[in-house]
């Protein structure tokens, strides 16, 4: 039985907003969603939080394709009842940056499933489909999933996409890295900043980008560690 995503539509549409729809596009770039309400993600999170885990409500408003309920639906999807089929599902349905990083943020991250997720998608062609990998690589190193190994298994992952110069390809690949080089472990730390130093120093425009941008982003958290010592 499909779930009934009618109150949640209504609950959503309460909130829209004209002016926000309207900048959504040249603001933040999501523009090739199917349908845009123009809610802001205070109150995208606040209709979702009273609805708990539901993944069949969560499939229901992910199927509705508006931007909204997508967000929505990755809020309230439970970890637990995630499927790879599924991930792939809605992974080949993304269209904008935002649902993108909410589903591995919010959601992909918390499977067991998102490592070999990130191996399937970091070959992927086209753009949110690669940025999925590196944005759930990313979130999974900021929530401190998994272990060494798994990062150091996926740093090759990094520099082999570091040539991609889609916009959202380069800076979920930037995110990564620099997640990855903060975390706690000193191995991880060394890897990282070693990778960004290969990086930095490519004859390619795009890899010199990330693995600079990464090295500053890295000096400045090492000046900010050795000021609290």
């Amino acid at each position: 039985m499909t779930a009934d995503i009618a109150p949640v539509l209504r609950a959503l549409e309460a909130h829209a907003e004209a002016a926000v729809r309207d900048a959504m596009g040249p603001r933040f770039g999501i523009v090739t969603a199917d349908r845009v309400l123009g809610v802001r993600m205070a109150n995208i999170q606040a209709v979702a939080k009273p609805l708990g885990r539901d993944s069949a409500l969560a499939e229901a408003l992910w199927q509705s394709g508006v931007y909204e309920a997508r967000m929505a639906a990755c809020m309230i999807d439970d970890p637990a009842t995630v499927t790879p089929e599924r991930m792939d599902r809605w992974r080949a349905d993304l269209d904008n940056w935002a649902v993108t990083d909410t589903a591995c943020f919010k959601l992909w991250d918390r499977t067991p499933h998102a490592f070999a997720a990130i191996d399937r998608w970091s070959s992927l062609n086209d753009e949110f489909g690669r940025r999925a990998a590196f944005a759930l690589l990313a979130s999974c190193a900021v929530h401190r999933k998994g272990t060494d190994a798994d990062y150091l298994a996926r740093l090759p992952l990094i520099a082999a996409a570091s040539g991609d110069a889609r916009n959202f390809v380069k800076k979920g690949v930037n995110w990564a890295l620099r997640a990855i080089g903060g975390r706690q472990s000193p191995t991880l730390r060394a890897a990282a900043r070693d990778c960004a130093a290969r990086l930095a120093a490519s004859p390619d425009k795009t890899a010199r980008w990330i693995g600079k941008d990464a090295l500053r982003e890295f000096t400045r958290a090492d000046a900010k560690n050795a000021t609290k010592a």
